[in-house]
């Protein structure tokens, strides 16, 4: 019987064969790079507020402490979205007038919530404990980023697994003395002292974190 393809048929085979490994690998680095964007994430975009509030002038120009408003940080397991009434600690007395405080004012008067359009929103599946985490040395920067230079407020980090997993297998980068743990821009060793990684490995036996590395398995956070 006659040879039905040409010889050339099983280059072009071939051919076809390692394009399509090559096509498919490259399709799916496509898609993990898509997953891990800020465009997935939302990471870096500012979030629309009723009011426009701006950590940068209240944290940054004015000094505040982040306490003041999220005042159940080291004791909850959730950071505390102010009442209206904390606001109005400041501005019974200033920008009594302002148009942008109306939704403030209105809050108060009318004993109600202002509808705040949540910036860190984890899924309901994975469970987070603010306050052990802050009572164990992670600043409030580490992962919320320089809030005292956001005019509007974003997402700084991508919230994803692999963020919290480094974290966990690598605690010595991030905790800090808990005295500075709203500190923003803070810098270990200044001016002069051991680096970050030095005072972090001493941190990590004094709070008794080193187990943190051990915290990586699915039912830490997935309860």
């Amino acid at each position: 019987m006659s040879q039905i393809f040409h010889r050339s048929t099983n280059t072009f085979a071939r051919v076809v064969i390692f394009g399509a490994v090559f096509i498919l690998g490259f399709v799916t680095w496509v898609v993990a790079e898509l997953d891990r964007s800020n465009y997935a994430t939302r990471a870096m975009q500012a979030r629309e507020q009723p009011v426009p509030f701006s950590h940068a002038h209240h944290v940054g120009g004015l000094g505040l402490d982040c306490r003041y408003c999220h005042t159940t940080v080291e004791t909850s397991s959730f950071a505390n979205i102010p009442p209206t009434k904390t606001c109005m600690n400041c501005h019974s007395e200033i920008w009594l007038t302002s148009p942008t405080l109306e939704p403030v004012r209105a809050g108060f008067r009318n004993n109600t919530s202002i509808r705040w359009t949540r910036v860190y929103d984890l899924p309901d599946f994975v469970y987070f404990n603010h306050s052990i985490h802050i009572n164990k040395g992670i600043g409030c920067e580490s992962c919320h980023g320089r809030v005292d230079r956001m005019p509007l407020t974003w997402q700084e980090n991508s919230l994803q697994m692999e963020w919290c997993l480094d974290c966990h297998r690598h605690p010595e980068k991030h905790v800090r003395p808990r005295e500075f743990i709203t500190t923003m821009g803070y810098q270990p060793g200044v001016p002069s002292g051991p680096d970050q990684e030095a005072i972090g490995r001493r941190l990590v036996k004094e709070y008794q974190i080193q187990d943190a590395r051990t915290l990586t398995s699915c039912s830490t956070c997935h309860r």
